[in-house]
């Protein structure tokens, strides 16, 4: 990504935030010619108690034969976490300031993909599935009928990729004042072609609710009372 320092995303919970609320992902290997393909990540969380430090480590399963496309195991991949973004329009900006722009959480990291052994791929799709059924009425699991479960998952190959390095970014709107950044929040959270609830989070994780950073002024820089002009004493009417 563009050298931008004032974006820059580097606590690796963060990151790992980020990969946890946006687990479609882009992964890209420099094969015989750039592969790309999009497949769900999983997270590899540590043990209750455990401190990840700064490791990252992802789990995924690619469906045959994008194991040979992307050459699995032989190089480094990319893969690109992309998480809440969106269009920030000047119409909420002042008059003088024309200029739109794009607000993005977005993620790239890069590793060398493990390749699963079959009883572990099996855990991992299991896993997958548990993890986006949880939310459903009724979770339906791989358990309903494992032997034929199982027989699917030959056709996929499971990978893990632990993360040597990556490049984050955060750009919301840190180049603006505070009025400006309290529009563009109100303007995401609300009604329009360009709501986006889930960006105006991202900013206010960045910067705060716009109440609590106008009652902050308030605080710091308090307006002095206005003197009141006596009111008329009716006796001398």
């Amino acid at each position: 990504m563009r050298h931008t320092p004032s974006y820059l995303l580097t606590d690796p919970d963060e990151v790992r935030r980020l990969i946890r609320g946006n687990p479609w992902a882009t992964i890209v290997s420099p094969a015989s010619g750039l592969v790309a393909s999009h497949y769900p990540f999983l997270l590899e969380e540590p043990a209750e108690g455990e401190d990840p430090g700064d490791e990252i480590s992802l789990v995924s399963h690619v469906g045959r034969p994008d194991e040979e496309a992307h050459e699995l195991g032989r190089h480094e991949v990319l893969v690109i976490i992309q998480g809440p973004h969106g269009y920030v329009s000047p119409g909420w900006y002042p008059p003088d300031q024309f200029i739109p722009t794009w607000n993005h959480v977005t993620a790239h990291l890069w590793g060398t993909p493990e390749i699963l052994s079959d009883e572990e791929n099996y855990a991992v799709l299991s896993r997958l599935v548990d993890h986006f059924e949880q939310r459903m009425p009724h979770p339906v699991s791989l358990q309903i009928d494992e032997e034929r479960a199982r027989g699917i998952a030959r056709g996929t190959v499971g990978i893990r990729v632990r993360v040597r390095r990556f490049d984050a970014r955060a750009k919301l709107s840190q180049d603006k004042d505070p009025a400006v950044i309290d529009s563009v929040i109100s303007a995401l959270r609300a009604p329009g072609p360009y709501e986006n609830p889930a960006l105006a989070a991202e900013m206010v994780r960045e910067h705060g609710e716009p109440s609590s950073r106008q009652s902050a002024a308030q605080e710091a820089f308090p307006q002095e009372a206005t003197p009141q002009e006596p009111s008329p004493d009716r006796s001398e009417r």
